[in-house]
């Protein structure tokens, strides 16, 4: 099985670590049913341009069903939607629904918010910003990750890989495509080209680096080291985000179109999401316990395994500086960074083109109660 396609039920936790979910092109194409679910109507913006011209709160299901695109099956990574769901957090906001639409397919959320399958995709800044040269009216509104999780994993047992110096002249084993794309982007960042390691081209199952085949793979954070671990390994980690390559993810994609002329409504969404992902955070166990026994219970999740990656997703969520600004904001030293990330990767694109933060800042302006002061994990 490859990244473009579509996941399985399985029998144990599934380690998805390509870096093409991280972006989005793992969606499923949706069907004609979901086209429609996710299309807003009419009344939808009706109802919007009256809110905020009259001041009142938006009258219970007014934006209708709307369609959200998750950038990869159903399990822990998306605890805060589950929440906003079981809590009611959507229908408070004013929809009559919003409907989670799985990734793990071929079609991915740039392609389903421009064929307006989707009203907000899960996506990530590097496939959205290269879309966007394209010529593709996208913007990133805000992103549950202020960190990436990409990370080389090394065994403390076999080569440990702890610096970046580490690296070099060590055998990397490293997925063909848009991880190599992303790890020659590593190197550069930090002074280093390929010809300083040997790249072992590799698929996502941690069992050569195990048997010694290779020193280090290119992993997520949340899910490889956690796998290390459990068959008796300990795990090394050297994080792209803390070493040179900044970038956020799970980012909240939507069409220039759609921050137009439906603001008020996206701003209602993202308040759900807040309150979600407020919840989320605070409870890993529970978070997990809905992935597994009903969001992606078709997928036969361990629920050990999805508490252990929720707490460890927690310390891509967490900040000082979401703790100072609230979930899902971007300071603009953060989307400088994400900027020069995307460069040293190959993607030259201006903050302008790719972010908007500006729904989000009024969110908090309007919402500050929102802003909740989190405990911030510690390596």
């Amino acid at each position: 099985m490859n990244a473009f396609t579509p996941p399985p039920a399985l029998s144990k936790p599934f380690d998805r670590r390509s870096f093409l979910r991280i972006g989005g092109l793992g969606a499923l194409a949706i069907g004609g049913t979901a086209v429609l679910a996710a299309c807003s109507t009419g009344s939808t913006t009706a109802a919007s341009t009256a809110a905020a011209t009259a001041g009142a709160s938006v009258a219970p299901g007014a934006y209708g069903t709307i369609a959200l695109q998750l950038s990869w099956i159903k399990n822990i990574e998306f605890a805060g939607e589950y929440y906003a769901t079981e809590k009611g957090y959507y229908t408070d906001a004013g929809f009559s629904e919003v409907t989670l639409l799985a990734g793990g397919g071929q079609t991915g959320a740039e392609e389903t918010l421009l064929s307006g399958q989707s009203l907000v995709g899960l996506s990530g800044v590097s496939i959205t910003a290269p879309s966007i040269l394209q010529g593709a009216p996208l913007k990133v509104i805000a992103s549950t990750y202020q960190k990436n999780p990409f990370c080389l994993l090394s065994l403390e047992e076999k080569t440990p890989i702890k610096t970046i110096a580490d690296m070099k002249g060590k055998k990397i084993g490293v997925q063909s495509g848009g991880n190599q794309t992303t790890f020659e982007g590593f190197l550069a960042a930090n002074g280093l080209t390929t010809a300083d390691v040997t790249l072992v081209t590799t698929q996502y199952d941690i069992a050569p680096l195990e048997t010694g085949a290779y020193d280090a793979h290119m992993s997520y954070i949340t899910n490889e080291p956690i796998l290390a671990k459990k068959d008796g390994f300990t795990p090394v980690i050297l994080g792209f985000a803390d070493n040179g390559l900044p970038f956020v993810a799970e980012t909240y994609t939507v069409t220039q179109d759609s921050i137009d002329n439906k603001r008020d409504l996206l701003k209602a969404f993202l308040v759900a999401e807040i309150k979600g992902w407020t919840d989320a955070v605070k409870d890993p166990a529970g978070s997990a316990n809905l992935a597994v026994t009903k969001y992606g219970v078709d997928q036969k999740l361990d629920v050990t395994e999805q508490t252990e990656e929720a707490t460890a997703q927690n310390g891509l969520i967490l900040t000082a500086d979401v703790n100072k600004n609230g979930l899902f904001t971007m300071t603009d030293a953060l989307i400088a960074e994400n900027i020069k990330s995307l460069a040293a990767m190959g993607t030259v694109i201006t903050a302008d083109q790719l972010f908007d933060m500006s729904l989000l800042k009024e969110v908090y302006a309007e919402h500050p109660e929102l802003i909740t002061t989190f405990t911030i994990p510690t390596a």
